[in-house]
């Protein structure tokens, strides 16, 4: 009997992301660099995120090939 193949798209993470944005969840994106930067996912599509950020920080655009990962952080 032969294997199935694994599908090469679940569109999961397109569904992870459009969670954090609609509740607004804090999150912790680690850089590949290793540096962090904390806010919330406003906006992402196929190429990036947007990650908002505290009043007086500014908001940024990630590419998502540097993003090592993306944490939501507890109240």
């Amino acid at each position: 009997m032969a294997k199935s193949k694994a599908p090469a798209q679940t569109f999961e993470e397109a569904r992870y992301l459009r969670r954090l944005a609609s509740t607004k969840a804090k999150v912790r994106v680690k850089l590949k660099c290793g540096e962090e930067v904390e806010g919330f996912i406003e906006y992402w599509d196929q190429g990036f995120v947007r990650v908002t950020r505290e009043p007086h920080a500014p908001n940024l655009f990630i590419f998502k090939h540097d993003i090592s990962y993306i944490a939501e952080l507890g109240e």
